[in-house]
């Protein structure tokens, strides 16, 4: 098994060498420590480059009759796959917010020099919470799911121009996505990207047709010069890569 190198600085928190603390979801179950809410990076996606400047945090607020102590207090994301596995996790600070209820929090800053996870680990990726009360009373489980993705990214290109209208206009990009083994960008291969316009004096752009990606994530096709405005590839992404949407690039139709 490939074990993370975790010296990734944890704002905060103490980084952690060793396994979790676990306990039976029975056991659990019977004791008063309730996790109210739990929340990875606001709920959106966690998303990694190849720069590794990128953070991001997790959340719980958690309460229990006796309030919760700050001993024991751990979160973790983490990911098993074949012979690959990695883990962001530490000791949450956490803030009473009544007699009863704390919010605890873990942010995550990564660093330049340290590894990213490997390809094969984007996808769903496992949270872990583990809470102490007061009085004792213990918590610690999975909770869930969040998706970790590579980044992805697109590029357009729209000419000529300026064009005769009822001429042909040639939009090329390229979609690509970060290859966490290499740390490049290398093309995003056999995806739907769809092509949209957004006429001059409009904000609002209209899918005009989908093209996939070739075998080194290129994009290319022909529409025709009607008016003014602004051609883009739009990306939705993956379970894998990140959505994506290249800046709109102005054709002059006279």
């Amino acid at each position: 098994m490939r074990a993370a190198s975790l010296s990734a600085v944890l704002t905060g928190a103490l980084v952690l060498s060793g396994t979790a603390l676990t306990a039976s979801s029975a056991s659990a179950a019977e004791t008063g420590v309730v996790i109210e809410k739990v929340s990875v990076n606001g709920g959106k996606s966690i998303v990694f480059g190849t720069s590794r400047t990128e953070k991001f945090t997790i959340s719980a607020t958690v309460s229990d009759d006796s309030g919760i102590s700050k001993d024991l207090a751990f979160l973790k994301i983490d990911r098993e796959k074949g012979d690959d596995y990695w883990s962001f996790h530490g000791e949450p600070t956490c803030t009473a917010v009544s007699s009863t209820t704390s919010t605890c929090k873990l942010t995550v800053q990564l660093e330049k020099d340290i590894d990213l996870p490997r390809n094969t680990l984007a996808g769903p990726w496992d949270v872990y919470v583990q809470f102490q009360a007061k009085d004792g009373d213990y918590y610690g489980g999975d909770w869930g799911t969040h998706p970790v993705k590579r980044r992805g990214t697109l590029s357009v290109n729209a000419s000529p121009e300026p064009v005769s209208k009822g001429k042909a206009i040639t939009v090329t990009g390229k979609l690509a996505r970060a290859n966490w083994d290499k740390y490049v960008y290398a093309g995003y291969t056999g995806q739907p990207v769809r092509l949209q316009f957004r006429p001059k004096g409009s904000d609002t752009y209209t899918t005009v047709k989908t093209v996939t990606s070739d075998s080194t994530g290129k994009l290319r096709t022909t529409v025709t010069a009607g008016k003014d405005g602004y051609w883009r590839w739009n990306f939705a992404g993956t379970a894998t890569t990140s959505a994506a949407t290249a800046s709109g690039d102005y054709v002059d139709v006279r």
